[in-house]
């Protein structure tokens, strides 16, 4: 079992940055690929960067590439998601995932572990 817990949301005007946590605990996080979804209301979540193990070859959906950054901290079991030049189109529910299998898949139900997540608003 998995536990996620989010942190880092909140509200920042546009061309802004946040910086996203996760912290996992339970079985070995060094093992499982970890993502970041996002959510907006009355859209479905969907994939905005995953990293797997090895931290080889990043994903990134190609609304956030150049803007975003994934990186992981093993030793801490922390998962981190860099948000820069914000637009107000990045409002959403931002959640932190885990998968044991490898691979980034950008479907939710490939991720078998969830975090409650949190809240990023981008003012115009």
């Amino acid at each position: 079992q998995v536990q996620l817990v989010e942190s880092g949301g909140g509200l920042v005007q546009a061309g802004g940055s946040l910086r996203l946590s996760c912290a996992a605990s339970g079985r070995s996080f060094s093992s499982y690929t970890v993502g970041w979804f996002r959510q907006a209301p009355g859209k479905e979540r969907v994939l905005v960067a995953a990293i797997s193990w090895s931290s080889n070859s990043p994903y990134y959906a190609d609304s956030v590439k150049g803007r975003f950054t994934i990186s992981r901290d093993n030793a801490e079991r922390t998962l981190y998601l860099q948000l820069n030049s914000l637009i107000p189109e990045d409002t959403a529910i931002y959640y932190c995932a885990a998968r044991l299998q490898g691979g980034t898949p950008s479907s939710p139900a490939s991720y078998a572990y969830w975090g409650q997540g949190t809240q990023v608003t981008v003012s115009s």
